[in-house]
């Protein structure tokens, strides 16, 4: 029978294969070395490839995508529970191409090389910035020890540092003066990478359509529109702006037992570093909301004094996402009064709609209006007294006295 689905699980070196018929008989079982995996699959007949989404497997997706099969990009953690036995690069082929049969199973969208361009500028800079700040960090303790504290941020060691070394401070040895001067030549060429950086992913920034047009929302800059582009592409993979949200880590959790659900903070799962750059942009658009009277900045001003301004932070957040999704997925421009219809003044329009409401007839297929809250708070009448049975019960003794 003819191979119709494999399942590969890639390595660096060694790729191991399970392959099904399309009844799902097992009729390929193989290891391959690295040189040989192009070779082979040229000469097999088309067919669906599943493998997990690890180092070097959207690479794979396109090299295999050109020989005209079909590959299917999982999860790692969906994968899991199909492992059966040990685990192994065989028992893991074969839960790759079980998994990737299921019906409900979600693939993992592949990337162009643009995307991943893009993400290795990001992930480039985040290392320098971990860097920047371990060393910083480590640059303050060790002036805190001899009794010298300065401000937060990065601007106030930029200041201090050098008064220090040019200064007679008598607190400062010649050890510390030599290791802290060290210190602070990497600080500097560790801010000036970053900034080479940021020059960089704002230079492709300006490239992109989609980048320009995520720049117009509130709360995205030029970092986070790219790695907007760079994670989501065109939104495909995701069936709506919450799915996406969700993947994101900025939906509420929550724990359900009986009839009794308990809403918890946000699940912070999936993508952590766009989740943090959202969530930066939603900081800084929730302050500049302060000065603005539109109905965006009026409902985060509501939220902000309600809650607090962590949560109308990520609230916007959680909005900002899914208005991504949607421009990325339709290619649609960012119109704020689509992207925020609640009313200015929720206070206003309540009391604006009719007191006492009736129940209508409507036609078929429409919902009918709601009746008024005097209608449920009155007495029952003397004929529904008693319940529906009752009713009816008196119903047919006048009908037969008549």
């Amino acid at each position: 029978m003819q191979v119709t689905r494999i399942g590969m699980d890639i390595a660096k070196q060694i790729f191991d294969l399970h392959g099904v018929d399309r009844r799902g008989k097992v009729t390929l079982r193989k290891t391959l070395r690295r040189e040989r995996v192009l070779e082979f699959f040229a000469q097999l007949k088309p067919c669906t490839i599943g493998m997990e989404a690890c180092g070097g497997a959207h690479y794979w997706h396109r090299e295999l995508s050109r020989l005209g099969h079909t590959v299917r990009l999982l999860s790692a953690h969906k994968v899991k529970p199909y492992v059966d036995g040990n685990k192994n690069n065989r028992h893991d082929a074969a839960a790759i191409c079980e998994a990737m049969s299921r019906p409900s199973m979600r693939f993992v969208q592949p990337k162009t090389t643009a995307q991943q361009d893009l993400q290795t500028l990001h992930r480039a800079r985040a290392l320098l910035v971990r860097d920047l700040t371990a060393l910083s960090n480590q640059v303050r303790g060790l002036l805190h020890e001899y009794g010298i504290v300065m401000r937060k941020g990065a601007a106030a060691l930029k200041r201090v540092v050098p008064e220090l070394l040019t200064g007679d401070d008598e607190r400062i040895t010649a050890v510390l003066k030599a290791v802290v001067a060290e210190q602070f030549e990497r600080f500097k060429y560790l801010a000036l990478r970053i900034d080479r950086y940021d020059r960089q992913i704002g230079e492709l920034c300006k490239q992109d359509q989609r980048c320009q047009r995520l720049l117009k929302v509130p709360g995205i800059g030029p970092l986070s529109a790219t790695a907007l582009v760079a994670a989501l592409g065109n939104g495909h993979e995701f069936k709506n702006g919450r799915h996406f949200s969700a993947y994101l880590g900025l939906v509420p959790g929550h724990s359900n037992t009986g009839d009794k659900t308990v809403m918890l903070p946000i699940t912070k799962r999936g993508n952590r570093y766009l989740r943090t750059l959202l969530i930066h942009g939603g900081r800084s658009a929730v302050y500049a909301a302060c000065r603005r009277h539109d109905p965006r900045s009026s409902w985060l001003n509501r939220l902000r004094e309600t809650s607090c301004y962590n949560v109308a932070a990520v609230a916007l957040a959680n909005k900002n996402a899914r208005v991504a999704w949607a421009m990325l997925r339709y290619g649609e421009d960012y119109r704020a009064r689509r992207a925020h219809r609640q009313s200015a003044d929720p206070t206003a329009a309540r009391s604006a709609r009719p007191a006492n409401r009736t129940l209508a007839f409507a036609p078929h297929g429409a919902r009918p209006a709601l009746q008024g809250r005097e209608h449920f708070s009155a007495p029952p009448s003397a004929q529904t007294k008693g319940g529906t049975k009752k009713m009816l019960g008196q119903n047919q003794k006048k009908q037969r006295q008549n």
